[in-house]
C-alpha cells in the first residue's frame, strides 16, 4: 500500500505541476508542501479536502484506502 505522500506527489507529477503550484492552491509555502510530500509533516484534513477537490479524486484514493480515483456521489 502506498503512503499518502507518495500519492500526492504522483498526482502532482502526472499533471506536470510544481510543488509551488500546489502550495499556491493550498495557500501555503512550497517548503511546507514539500514536507507533506516527503512525509515529514502530516497533511492537515483541510488540505486533504482541498487536494481532493483540486484533483477530483476521493480522500480514500489519496489515503491509499482505494485504487478507485473517482469521487462517489
Amino acid at each position: 500500500m502506498k503512503m499518502y505522500w507518495e500519492i500526492i506527489r504522483e498526482l502532482r507529477e502526472d499533471r506536470d505541476l510544481k510543488q509551488s503550484d500546489i502550495a499556491a492552491v493550498l495557500q501555503t509555502t512550497q517548503q511546507v508542501y514539500s514536507r507533506y510530500e516527503k512525509g515529514i509533516n502530516e497533511l492537515p484534513i483541510h488540505h486533504l479536502k482541498t487536494l481532493c477537490l483540486f484533483y477530483q479524486v476521493s480522500a480514500d484514493y489519496i489515503l491509499g484506502l482505494s485504487h478507485d480515483m473517482n469521487i462517489h456521489k
